[in-house]
């Protein structure tokens, strides 16, 4: 099984926002039996918080359900866990490294790095603007499931 974290500051705007919409394109393509999604934060702030209302909303619209999902903070051992853990922005980049130490197996990147459109993805925390977070997320995901499907 391919095992994928997403990982954001706090775990309750964007990493949740990426897990569903993986969750619900691995759904769509009947890959859940070969590919393990989830989410988690760099930062202690939310522990426990369930996920913004701004991407409740907007994955609301899809007829993406995040229900239940809380904030957890990633830990360390989660490194060794995990196949893929893709980091929403340079920040989280040099948060998670804070946490695992050095990528040695080159797992850590950003979503968007994965595309033909290198940046970070902004947070809808600070900008307000889900939708954008949305579009952003939802072309990292597809990108990497076409990758995966090709591996597989």
């Amino acid at each position: 099984m391919i095992k994928i974290m997403f990982v954001c500051h706090g775990n309750i705007c964007r990493s949740p926002m990426a897990e569903f919409v993986m969750k619900d394109l691995v759904e769509k393509n009947n890959l859940q039996d070969k590919i393990y999604v989830c989410s988690s934060a760099t930062s202690n702030e939310a522990l426990g918080c369930g996920v913004h209302r701004g991407t409740v909303n907007r994955l609301a619209k899809e007829g993406i359900s995040c229900d239940g999902k809380v904030s957890v903070k990633m830990l360390k051992s989660d490194y060794d866990k995990y196949d893929y853990i893709f980091v929403m922005d340079s920040n989280n980049m040099r948060n998670i490294k804070k946490i695992i130490g050095e990528d040695y197996n080159n797992k850590v990147c950003r979503l968007l790095d994965i595309t033909d459109d290198k940046r970070d993805i902004a947070d809808p925390w600070y900008t307000g603007d889900f939708e954008q977070t949305y579009q952003d997320v939802l072309k990292g995901c597809t990108y990497l499931l076409e990758k995966i499907k090709a591996d597989l």
